[in-house]
């Protein structure tokens, strides 16, 4: 395994549409004017449905996603094709080619599966009118379109991580594995610990199932706010599980090694779902910002489509972030050093390992770190600071404890998810930066997930009704 015999392509050639010299100009314009309109008709489209009350339903929230897909599949192409065509500049880099497919596949896979979502909807409302309204619910419109776009990111990640395998010279030299040295435990101490992970792991799963299920059976709690917090709820059994049973798994059989491709993937989710964590916390406090700021125009500001907007925003935004890192890090080498001194595939570690020039990859982890990381938090800050303000302004007991009912929860949730990296980075007792990243690691996969059910639930009002009333089996189903 030398860092030495490694051969691979940095850029292709497109050789775009068999057009002559003397035609380009006439297909340039007529291209440039297609695609302008396909931009221009299908905005158009989602501002209509976006303002005109009439048009809020799910026939029109699906062809809303539907037009969003359209531009963005036509912007994946169709900018480089003309520039190609202007310029006569060919090349595309590596990581270009690999985003472009990536992108491709995923709006594509995303209008196939919009398109199928809404022959459902066209058939219900046809064939079963009179339960149009109960079947095809607001919650079940967000959980398919949501469903399509998820789905369709993990294939396009699927065939992009594949691909990047295999565009590859027949002369390359890289590990086919690493080996996860897990957490530094005694073998004597493995099954109490093995025990203490696997009972934390299932009561984050079933904690957090407790919470989407109340928040989806219970009418009172179809709101914004606990709207985000299912999908808070979602993405900590998601964060916990890309990690902690393959931790649990290497306890149990002692078998450390991990595949290539499963670690990059792990990776990539573990990346995804830190980045949504991160933007969720985010959305939150602007949503309790708004609530307590403007009452009066809450309902107006934090609208369904506002809202879905925000999430599906953050799943995007952190999957190009992921996918990012992902491209970048299946270009380096790495030699015969394969040992991950970790529970899982971490990027710092994994660049560590690598005998390649890791300098890129350092200045994208801090440029995406700004985004995904330091403005969520300055949003977070910025609303709690405006929400102190606005009680300081018209001190009462009863503005401070509506506030603390309602700020709460989410409090808690942004202190101890913050708190942990403040805590372990300025800790003197700590001097190795891999115990800092493990024991971080283990707060945010393990105990952050396993306490936001209970945060949420024992501090709110409405979740503990909710749950009482589960438990009596007088469930008050929306309707």
């Amino acid at each position: 395994m030398r860092p030495e015999n490694r051969s691979s392509v940095s850029e292709f050639l497109l050789l775009g549409l068999p057009i002559q010299p003397e035609q380009q100009a006439m297909f340039f314009a007529l291209f440039l004017s297609m695609y302008l309109t396909t931009v221009l008709g299908n905005l158009l489209i989602i501002l209509l449905i976006r303002v005109d009350p009439r048009l809020h339903t799910p026939m029109y929230f699906f062809l809303s996603h539907l037009a969003l897909s359209d531009i963005s599949l036509s912007s994946v192409t169709v900018p480089k094709m003309l520039m190609n065509l202007k310029t006569h500049h060919q090349s595309i880099s590596y990581v270009g080619c690999i985003s472009q497919m990536y992108f491709f596949i995923v709006f594509s896979c995303a209008d196939n599966l919009l398109l199928a979502v809404m022959a459902y909807d066209r058939y219900v409302a046809i064939c079963h009118p009179l339960h149009y309204t109960t079947i095809v619910r607001g919650e079940l419109c967000i959980f398919l379109v949501v469903g399509c776009w998820f789905f369709s990111c993990v294939n396009g990640l699927l065939h992009s991580l594949l691909m990047g395998q295999f565009m590859q010279w027949e002369n390359e030299s890289s590990v086919s594995e690493f080996l996860l040295l897990g957490l530094p435990i005694q073998r004597e101490q493995q099954a109490v610990f093995f025990a203490l992970f696997l009972g934390m792991y299932l009561t984050t799963v079933l904690g957090n199932l407790l919470i989407i299920l109340l928040i989806r059976l219970d009418s009172r709690l179809h709101t914004p706010m606990y709207f985000f917090l299912s999908h808070l709820a979602l993405i900590d059994i998601s964060f916990s599980s890309v990690t902690v049973p393959k931790m649990l798994m290497s306890m149990q059989t002692q078998h450390l090694s991990i595949s290539y491709p499963e670690c990059i993937s792990q990776m990539y989710f573990y990346i995804l779902f830190a980045c949504i964590d991160n933007l969720l916390l985010g959305v939150m406090a602007y949503d309790r910002y708004v609530a307590i700021c403007h009452p009066l125009h809450y309902t107006t500001i934090m609208r369904k489509e506002f809202c879905v907007l925000l999430v599906t925003g953050s799943w995007i935004l952190s999957c190009g972030s992921a996918l990012l890192h992902t491209l970048l890090l299946t270009q380096l080498s790495f030699c015969a050093d394969n040992t991950i001194p970790h529970f899982f595939c971490s990027l710092p570690i994994l660049l560590k390992l690598s005998c390649s020039n890791t300098s890129l990859n350092e200045l994208v982890i801090f440029t995406a770190g700004a985004v995904v990381v330091i403005f969520p938090l300055s949003g977070i800050l910025l609303s709690y600071g405006r929400i102190g303000a606005s009680i300081l302004r018209v001190p009462s007991t009863k503005g401070i404890c509506k506030a603390l009912s309602t700020c709460g929860s989410h409090l808690s949730v942004v202190s101890l998810f913050y708190g942990t990296i403040v805590a372990l980075y300025f800790s003197p007792s700590l001097s190795n930066s891999n115990e800092k990243d493990m024991i971080a690691s283990l707060m945010y996969t393990v105990v952050t997930p396993m306490l936001n059910p209970f945060i949420y639930s024992l501090r709110n009002r409405d979740m503990k009704l909710a749950m009482g009333i589960l438990f009596r089996n007088d469930i008050p189903f929306s309707k």
